[in-house]
């Protein structure tokens, strides 16, 4: 018997075992939306259950507090409506914060993608700023800015621009060359070339650095919040802690992560609207 059917018969019982894992994991993988969602609700339920089954027997309720009790003082504050002028002053810092961060960190990333000259020059600056503990500029903005909103916006934007610089930068150097030339060839100024070809090009990647530095606008807002204000989530946490009311802390994380997903979907909505124009520009 020939040697190479033999090798074929080995191997293919070993190709029949690998491919039914894949075949279920292409399958979970291709699990559609409504049944994933109900799978996410099942998942945040069962947790929540095992917390309020184990707040009280297994670990402290002072600790942990409970997912009813968090909900009662939630409702509680929304009744009231005492948690608004809080979660207004954050969601205003963080979205200023988050615009200029992410204005000065395009804007930088393109300029020094299209300069190779000034992005050698100014590299070791750049990254010494980017080492820079943020959370230790805070007491400097604070001096500068004073105790208004002015210090938080300063900071959320410290942690967003150099997070959108980078992959604003790294996309702009991922262009095409051979499309750049194309349109010098063809006489285009620099303004089209940047409108036509670099930052559709871009978009990916500019969309990359805002979803990853839209968190950290909000981490910033709450830690100057926390650090000296009377006003925000951050200072409702404070507040919370320093009276021992777990359950007011834990309110208010929800609250926090909650307006991290509303940001993260305002984003997506963007980023499809704008990669939709740009695959019907092609």
């Amino acid at each position: 018997m020939n040697s190479d059917h033999l090798l074929d018969r080995v191997d293919q019982p070993a190709e029949t075992a690998n491919a039914k894992p894949r075949r279920r994991r292409r399958r979970l993988e291709e699990v559609g939306t409504p049944v994933m969602l109900l799978l996410q609700a099942a998942v945040g339920v069962a947790f929540l259950v095992l917390w309020q089954l184990l707040s009280g027997r297994l670990i402290s309720e002072f600790l942990i507090s409970t997912p009813l009790a968090i909900l009662g003082r939630l409702w509680g504050w929304i009744v009231a409506g005492s948690i608004f002028p809080h979660l207004w002053a954050t969601v205003e810092a963080t979205l200023l914060g988050f615009a200029i961060g992410s204005v000065l960190g395009v804007l930088g990333g393109v300029w020094l993608g299209l300069s190779p000259f000034l992005s050698r020059l100014l590299n070791p600056y750049i990254w010494a700023f980017n080492a820079l503990p943020k959370v230790a500029l805070a007491p400097l903005f604070i001096l500068w800015l004073g105790l208004g909103i002015g210090s938080k916006v300063a900071l959320a934007a410290a942690l967003v621009v150099f997070l959108v610089f980078v992959n604003t930068f790294a996309g702009v150097r991922e262009v095409d060359n051979d499309l750049v030339d194309v349109l010098r060839l063809m006489k285009a100024t620099r303004r089209q070339i940047l409108a036509k070809v670099v930052l559709p090009s871009a978009t990916s990647w500019i969309f990359t650095g805002l979803k990853t530095a839209l968190p950290y606008a909000l981490i910033g807002t709450i830690m100057g919040e926390m650090i000296a204000s009377s006003r925000g989530l951050g200072y409702l946490i404070q507040r919370s802690g320093s009276e021992f009311d777990t359950a007011g802390v834990f309110a208010a994380l929800t609250v926090i992560a909650a307006l991290a997903v509303v940001f993260n979907e305002a984003v997506n909505l963007v980023q499809s609207r704008l990669e939709g124009w740009k695959v019907v520009s092609r």
